[in-house]
């Protein structure tokens, strides 16, 4: 009877043992099914969508930290608010709309865009560029932007110069941008360096260039005209 009633206990306890380890609350997933969850979730949003900024230094960050340019810190608001979209900068220092329209073409037809950024023109206004021919090379590079994606959503980034040039000029540099944005059909940033220009604390000492402050009001700048053409 001794040997009987110990076995019981033995079978007993082994029973209560078995049960406890295999509560499906506390079990975890194989490493393999869990790398295959992850994947599984990423698909579900697809393909991300792309931002690109086509521009000249001030899109390139010239002077500053790649993570502190505008475009950096525009990606990373995307990211920790959800949306599934990748910002490319083809920012190019000392490009003129003149070589931005010959340089597009190359971009836009080897890379998927979805909003299209245009931030060209200020170094135009700088050198005193005719306004007949910076306005004819922005809608140029719209057209060609829109033949390669006729889906695109075109945002232009307005922009202003000083009065070195004098006064009729830097008024008629200025109407540039609202008058292609509503023959274009395009969205406007009214101009681009809003709080920025013209104060020595948010620009580097060649008084053209952002800072990195200066970049984060860039951003606050861009945010509200791209915000609404952003999808989840």
């Amino acid at each position: 009877m001794t040997n009987k009633f110990h076995f019981l206990f033995l079978v007993i306890i082994g029973l209560f043992l078995t049960v406890g380890c295999s509560n499906p609350e506390t079990t975890e997933k194989p490493p393999q099914q869990a790398e295959l969850s992850a994947k599984e979730t990423a698909s579900k949003k697809g393909p991300k969508r792309v931002i690109l900024f086509f521009g000249n230094s001030l899109t390139a960050g010239y002077g500053i930290d790649t993570r502190e340019r505008f475009t950096s810190l525009l990606q990373a608001r995307l990211d920790s608010l959800g949306y599934n979209y990748e910002v490319i900068n083809s920012g190019v220092s000392g490009e003129t709309t003149s070589s931005g329209n010959s340089r597009v073409e190359w971009v836009v037809e080897r890379q998927k865009v979805d909003i299209f950024v245009l931030e060209l023109g200020a170094n135009d206004g700088l050198r005193g560029i005719p306004t007949s021919e910076t306005t004819q090379n922005l809608n140029s590079i719209i057209d060609k932007v829109k033949k390669a994606h006729p889906d695109v959503t075109i945002i232009l980034a307005g922009m202003m110069i000083p009065p070195n040039m004098g006064p009729d000029y830097s008024n008629d540099f200025k109407e540039i941008f609202p008058q292609i944005a509503k023959q274009k059909n395009t969205l406007l940033i009214p101009f681009l360096l809003e709080g920025v220009a013209g104060d020595p604390k948010l620009n580097l000492p060649d008084g053209i260039h952002p800072t990195p402050e200066g970049h984060k009001i860039v951003t606050e700048n861009i945010w509200p005209i791209l915000e609404k053409e952003l999808v989840k």
